[in-house]
């Protein structure tokens, strides 16, 4: 979106500059994306007096001419054939850069005569297209003004326009926003009617109210069509639009004015007394959307060319205004007219059209045509319905201040949408989630200022603030025009972690999956959620409820069932580049319902065994390799031991080279095999693909293993020590109880016990061994005194008995 500071001052009242006017647009959410200035691009130009034009002394076409500049007189060489005293015109100096035709000035002679400057034209400057001579200039201009400021050059102001706010699609909305945020004050908006002199003669019928609820129009009769006064061409060429005539520039200016998109039709041109808005009579299939030549009509229910004079075929899906009682489609609704209804400048009754349509379906036109239109862009983000007969109304004013004739009464056909209704608010709500202190008469004023109504704890958004659906978004609305940055910095709560880790169960299989199966040589793909219906029909989807409303392309608008067909398509263009032997997979939801229950998670992964020639014609079976690779994963994942079924597989499976994996014949955990070759033949990919997909919901979850939280580690800084033992147990004695008894001696002080050393020998009697055990002893607060030792080493002897019957060597 474009304008111009010049623009901005016709609905608000300012001195802002534009670098105000840019920085109060960042604070209050308007992201601006770049200014334009031409007094920069112009800065070393400046107005010049020609004060005398002679014959050059050595060329015919060219005169040597002594001009009054900024930097005084200066005699330079020209070759317009329109220099000659008295003209006022454009100078530049020595040094400048020419940006039209990309040089820069030197001190050179030419053809004997040094030119101290240049004399400009307006494609020199980029003001024009096309220039013939130097520029003319009123006389009035003094000597040294910027060319800037004498063309009457300003800064163009382009940002971009979220889609939730096309109410800043017009230069109105943005004052709006402008002056609730201080920069002026808002003019007056309203729109005074005109007063009809006779009955509209052309009638409305609204054929399809769900694509066009509401329609107003009137004719203007006696109208003079022309090229457009000076101020509203400029206007228009400023930000980038192409003047045309009077009729269509006054609609083009009140869409980027108002954001209010209309249509004027050639009255003389309409066949009939009835204009119709209904849908297509064509059939929604995969063809062209538009032809540069109209084919034989009977390949086609319904076409219109279109003002661009493109030929459209035409959908049941499409809002059409027709003539001749509805028979021909004379414009696609909210997008663009037709070119046999178009306004020229032999036009003397214009039927001038202001209605809304349905921005889903608009926004779907738009797709389908491929058409970009500045009326289909704004209808598609929702225009105010509001503004339906006050854009008829501004419309008629300015065709009758520029055009002339008389203007009948409006026709209304329908009802516009209802109003958004009042939300309940509690001011407090401000503070509470913004952190920002405003007071109720504040927060009031920016909210009127806004356009809202109040009445009590009552805020009722207006008609051009659908957006604006609950109390949160008007503390939005409050902190953006008070300023972000007057929120208080205040850091985030700490939030402890959670216990048990931070992955679900879940998460932790996607993530093993992932791993896995990289680990087995797949390549992992991430492909769209959504398939053609026909191909989800292939793999058992394709339900109504599945159906995409607003799809982002003709050929995803379903919500696939199954991850393989993307990846069987996925390796069928691989093969067509010539990579025919792939192994991908991809880890995804799909969709067997519309409600929550009904998404999955699966991994599909498929291969398409294309593998070199061999001399003896065998090589490994990839069905067989694939189970491995399936296997492989499901122990990854931690699945038990499942049932192999063959036989019952889903129709997309070849019958005898597939089967299924299952706990029971309900649970179903994986499928596995050979693709039909019906299902690849209609994917239009060459077999043989084989693959699986398996759902990592269906797999159970495993039981839970006592974990025992090890204790924190408690280091001592005194020294620790060691004691000797050598124990007399009997030959099946355990060395490991005898351990165990010794080290439960005292849990404190000892920290370790090992045997070192194992005896056997006729003293020690019959069926006995001797056991010695080294026990290291760490002292936790104070050194040990000998008493202590002493004490500790009799609590070991004295385990050491109780446990294993050891008695001391001696």
């Amino acid at each position: 979106m474009k304008f111009t500071l010049s623009w901005l001052k016709e609905h608000l009242d300012t001195e802002a500059t534009v670098e105000q006017v840019v920085e109060a647009m960042t604070m209050a959410g308007l992201e601006v994306e770049h200014v334009e200035n031409p007094a920069a691009k112009l800065a070393a130009f400046s107005v010049a007096k020609i004060v005398e034009a002679v014959q050059h002394p050595n060329a015919d076409r060219l005169r040597v001419c002594q001009v009054d500049t900024k930097d005084g007189r200066k005699e330079i060489v020209c070759g317009a054939p329109n220099a000659r005293p008295g003209l006022t015109t454009i100078y530049a100096p020595l040094g400048a850069y020419v940006p039209g035709s990309g040089i820069t000035l030197e001190a050179r002679p030419v053809r004997g005569v040094v030119s101290n400057g240049m004399l400009c034209s307006a494609s020199e400057l980029e003001v024009a297209e096309e220039s013939d001579g130097i520029m003319e200039l009123p006389d009035a201009l003094p000597v040294g003004a910027s060319a800037a400021e004498a063309l009457g050059l300003e800064a163009v102001i382009d940002f971009e326009v979220t889609p939730n706010r096309p109410d800043w699609l017009g230069v109105a909305g943005i004052a709006r926003d402008l002056a609730a945020a201080g920069l002026g004050k808002l003019k007056d908006p309203s729109i005074a009617p005109v007063t009809g002199g006779f009955p509209c003669p052309v009638q409305i019928r609204l054929d399809a109210p769900e694509a066009c609820p509401v329609f107003a129009g009137r004719l203007i009769r006696g109208v003079k069509n022309g090229p457009s006064p000076a101020w509203l061409q400029q206007r228009l060429v400023s930000i980038g639009l192409r003047p045309i005539n009077a009729l269509v520039d006054i609609t083009n200016l009140i869409s980027y004015d108002r954001a209010r998109p209309l249509h004027v039709y050639d009255r003389a041109k309409l066949v009939g007394d009835v204009v119709v808005a209904r849908l297509g009579h064509g059939q929604d299939q995969g063809r062209p959307a538009h032809t540069d030549e109209a084919t034989p009509a009977e390949h086609h229910d319904e076409q219109l060319i279109a003002l661009d004079g493109k030929t459209y075929d035409l959908t049941s899906e499409m809002c059409v205004i027709a003539d001749a009682n509805g028979e021909r489609p004379v414009g696609l609704g909210g997008v663009m007219g037709g070119e046999s209804t178009g306004c020229d400048e032999g036009t003397t009754e214009v039927f001038v059209e202001s209605a809304w349509f349905d921005p889903i379906r608009t926004a779907q036109t738009g797709r389908t045509t491929g058409i970009t239109s500045d009326a289909q862009y704004r209808f598609a983000r929702g225009v105010d319905t509001g503004s339906v007969v006050p854009g008829l109304e501004l419309a008629t004013r300015l065709i009758l201040e520029i055009c002339g004739g008389e203007a009948s009464d409006i026709l209304v056909a329908g009802e516009a949408p209802a109003a958004p209704g009042p939300i309940t608010f509690d001011r407090a709500y401000v503070r509470q989630l913004t952190g920002l202190s405003l007071d109720d008469a504040r927060i009031d004023q920016i909210l009127s200022d806004l356009g809202f109504a109040l009445e009590g704890d009552q805020v009722t958004p207006p008609t051009w603030r659908r957006d604006v659906e609950g109390r949160a978004d008007l503390v939005e609305e409050v902190a953006r025009i008070e300023g972000f940055g007057a929120l208080p910095a205040e850091p985030l709560p700490e939030i402890a972690r959670p216990a048990g880790g931070v992955l679900s169960i879940r998460q932790n299989r996607i993530r093993t999956a992932r791993r896995a199966m990289a680990a087995l040589g797949y390549a992992e793909a991430v492909t769209w959620s959504f398939l053609s219906r026909e191909t989800a029909r292939l793999f058992g989807g394709g339900q109504d409820e599945l159906v995409v409303a607003n799809p982002i392309s003709s050929d995803l608008d379903c919500m696939r069932p199954s991850a393989l067909p993307n990846l069987i398509e996925g390796a069928g263009r691989n093969a067509r580049k010539g990579f025919p032997d792939v192994a991908l997979f991809e880890v995804g939801p799909i969709y067997r319902g519309d409600e929550p229950a009904d998404q999955s998670t699966v991994v599909a992964a498929i291969v398409a065994p294309h593998p070199p020639r061999r001399w003896d014609g065998k090589g490994e079976d990839p069905l067989f390799a694939l189970k491995a690779d399936l296997i492989s994963l499901l122990e990854e994942l931690g699945a038990p031991a499942l049932q192999v079924a063959q036989g019952s597989s889903s129709a997309w499976w070849h019958p005898g080279r597939s089967a299924r994996l299952q706990l029971g014949p309900k649970n179903v955990v994986a499928e596995f095999g050979e693709l039909h070759p019906r299902v690849l033949k209609a994917l239009d990919v060459a077999g043989p693909v084989l693959g699986f997909e398996l759902t990592l919901e269906a797999i159970p979850e495993g039981k839970r293993k006592a974990v025992k939280t090890k204790p924190p580690l408690a280091l001592s800084t005194l020294m620790p020590l060691s004691r000797d033992f050598a124990f007399v147990v009997e030959e099946g004695v355990a060395a490991g109880d005898l351990v165990r008894a010794i080290a439960g001696a005292d849990k404190q002080l000892i920290a370790q016990a090992r045997v070192f050393d194992v005896y056997r020998g006729a003293n020690l009697g019959e069926g006995m061994k001797s056991l010695a055990v080294e026990i290291l002893i760490q002292p936790q607060d104070h050194t040990l005194a000998e008493a202590e030792i002493e004490q500790l080493s009799a609590k070991v002897v004295a385990a050491a008995a109780k446990a294993t019957g050891a008695r001391l060597r001696t």
